[in-house]
């Protein structure tokens, strides 16, 4: 059974359920009030300094732990679905991860749909991941990480980069990421009764504005089903059982899996998409941020325990 702290995540989508259902033709800037509130989940980590930066023309934020190792860096996407999310939003969970792991987060404030469509984010990811390069950050000491749409453009960004010509960072976390730009997951249908709140078809809208009205689904900067994934690094994703996002997990890692990449995909039993949000509070959310901590950690050329949450 899911602890009481995570069913906070589940109450919180279901608010945006019943305010979509009661108010179909709520505005963007409503909408986007009700992703502010995400960020509400998450217990403050303590101990992290925050610092607003610009990284390569993109506004960004450092979190800092106390004591943490500088030369090493997680570059953090957040979530919201290319509509909303910010910086702000997801400062407290990506320090909690920053803490655990004894690094800094980099979080930088891409530009969002549907103002910026595709690939606006993506080249806002890939300049701050340039950016880190230039200050001097080797590269194999630099981790990425994103939820939800963050974790698809963790994967796009270093796509570009690639293509750029730029070194391959150490490692991906992916958390719930969404990748399918088609929606042609099975477990849209098989969890539409256990997730509180992204039904296909508010996916779809999210797509729409994510693409524009020349977008392409079938792009690999957008959709990286449809990439090339061969030479990337190790792979560590999580997600909630509950999830209708659950196949984008799951097709993601055959996909990289098929390219020769190493990839871990952990399926947390009747967790909702992004649980993580909850850290500091619940249990669940406390202990993926520390298996993910414990993963990359090696991979950063750090000690393989993690430290102390």
């Amino acid at each position: 059974m899911p602890s009481k702290q995570s069913e906070a995540v589940k109450n919180l989508y279901r608010s945006w359920t019943e305010a979509r259902i009661t108010d179909p033709d709520r505005s963007l800037e409503e909408q986007r009030d009700d992703l502010e509130r995400w960020g509400d989940l998450t217990a403050e980590p303590g101990g992290v300094d925050y610092i607003e930066t610009d990284a390569g023309e993109v506004p960004a934020m450092w979190a800092v732990p106390k004591g943490c190792v500088e030369d090493r860096v997680i570059l953090c996407l957040h979530g919201g679905g290319f509509v909303g999310g910010s910086m702000y939003t997801h400062r407290k969970l990506f320090g909690h991860l920053a803490k655990t792991i004894g690094a800094r987060a980099l979080i930088p404030n891409y530009r969002r749909t549907p103002e910026h469509p595709h690939p606006a984010p993506v080249d806002d990811a890939t300049a701050a991941y340039r950016w880190l390069l230039e200050q001097g950050v080797s590269a194999n000491h630099i981790a990425l990480t994103g939820d939800s749409s963050g974790g698809g453009l963790a994967i796009t960004a270093m796509l570009h980069a690639r293509v750029l010509g730029l070194p391959t960072a150490a490692a991906f976390m992916l958390i719930s990421p969404w990748v399918d730009m088609e929606l042609t997951g099975n477990s849209y249908e098989s969890n539409r009764e256990k997730d509180a709140f992204f039904y296909k078809e508010v996916v779809q809208g999210l797509v729409d504005m994510f693409l524009g009205e020349r977008g392409n689904g079938k792009d690999p900067l957008a959709n990286p089903l449809y990439a090339d994934l061969t030479g990337l690094p190790p792979i560590h994703i999580q997600v909630g059982g509950d999830e209708t996002l659950l196949d984008d997990s799951r097709r993601l890692a055959e996909h990289a899996r098929g390219a020769g990449v190493d990839v871990r995909v952990e399926i947390f039993p009747d967790q909702q998409h992004t649980f993580h949000m909850a850290a500091g509070r619940a249990p669940e959310a406390d202990e993926a941020i520390g298996a993910l901590a414990r993963w990359v950690r090696p991979k950063l050329g750090l000690a393989d325990a993690a430290r102390a949450a």
